[in-house]
């Protein structure tokens, strides 16, 4: 690799890294900004922990997805979403694990989330059976995110009183602020994540090209975990306060969300092709770390949840799958 090769790939990396750093620091502040103006719309917490936090903690794949389809990279637009809802679980909520094992006493409205998660997995393998995402693809699974929308929405104002979900969700909420403050810090959150999204996908497309590796593994390995470090970030302060149940909550509506939100907007702005190891490998490891969280609610060899020697189980699977596409693509 020549001088010229060597400036371009250490440029790439400044860009991806950069790009990483700005989605991070701007999910939090658009997260910030979201949660007050809901706050000062009267809004209650439990709706603003299942809905506006959920939605920031999102918002970096939401962006990368977008800019790549924009790019017409569908592969890793895709690949970042079931990337990252396999990082979720087999990383994010393993650690968690391992802190602090999740007992039987989630939330019950965090329990009947875990049926809906699993429903739009298996509706959204459906739709990628015919290995492309198009219009009608997108269109079909943001419909879907607006009907999740609504039924969070009713659910959180039906929360009854004594459910985890309140003390949880208000802990999730964002100090007080003035609106011009609070809309301040959610168009300098919005900014951020759009010019970080747009350096990240620049880098990481650069360097796949200079590997040979496809936008698909890019997508399912250094871009999904990177996108998920907000959530890794709150599970673990989550886990080392023993609130597990928020940390299961935010796992739970970031995977629902990456598969409406984050494929449905790769679907509107850059409809396309999929390798066919979308469907016939990487759509079903992650449906397969999905039912896993059917263990925090039933468990025929036990009590339900996640000790530690599942969440080792599941950070094993995950460091074996990671190592796999990496043995296989460089």
């Amino acid at each position: 690799m020549d001088h010229l090769q060597s400036s371009a790939m250490f440029l790439d990396l400044i860009y991806t890294l950069v790009g990483f750093a700005l989605l991070i620091w701007g999910a939090d502040r658009f997260s910030a900004g979201a949660g007050a103006i809901a706050r000062l719309m009267g809004v209650s917490p439990v709706v603003i922990g299942l809905t506006v936090v959920a939605f920031a903690t999102s918002a970096p794949e939401i962006m990368v997805s977008i800019s790549a389809a924009r790019e017409g990279l569908t592969g890793m637009a895709v690949g970042n979403a079931l990337g990252s809802n396999i990082a979720n679980i087999g990383l994010v909520l393993a650690i968690s694990a391992l802190l602090k094992p999740v007992g039987h006493d989630v939330s019950a409205t965090l329990r009947s989330e875990l049926p809906l998660l699993l429903g739009v997995s298996l509706g959204t393998g459906v739709l990628l059976l015919d290995n492309e995402l198009n219009l009608s693809d997108g269109i079909i699974l943001l419909v879907g995110l607006t009907v999740f929308l609504y039924w969070v929405t009713r659910t959180g104002q039906r929360v009854r009183r004594g459910d985890p979900v309140i003390a949880e969700a208000t802990l999730e909420l964002p100090p007080t602020m003035p609106a011009f403050k609070a809309s301040g810090m959610l168009l300098i959150g919005f900014a951020a994540l759009l010019i970080g999204a747009e350096l990240l996908v620049t880098g990481a497309e650069s360097i796949a090209r200079a590997f040979g590796v496809s936008d698909l593994i890019i997508g399912l390995t250094v871009v999904a975990v990177g996108t998920s470090l907000p959530e890794l970030a709150v599970t673990l302060v989550s886990a080392m306060r023993g609130e597990a149940g928020l940390a299961v909550g935010n796992v739970i509506g970031s995977n629902v969300f990456n598969l409406l939100a984050v494929i449905g907007a790769a679907g509107i702005v850059g409809p396309g092709p999929l390798d066919a190891s979308v469907i016939s490998l990487h759509y079903p490891v992650m449906l397969l770390f999905t039912a896993a969280l059917l263990r925090l609610t039933y468990n025929p060899f036990g009590s339900p949840g996640f000790g530690r020697v599942m969440g080792l189980t599941l950070l094993a699977g995950f460091v074996a799958y990671q190592g796999y596409l990496l043995s296989t693509a460089l």
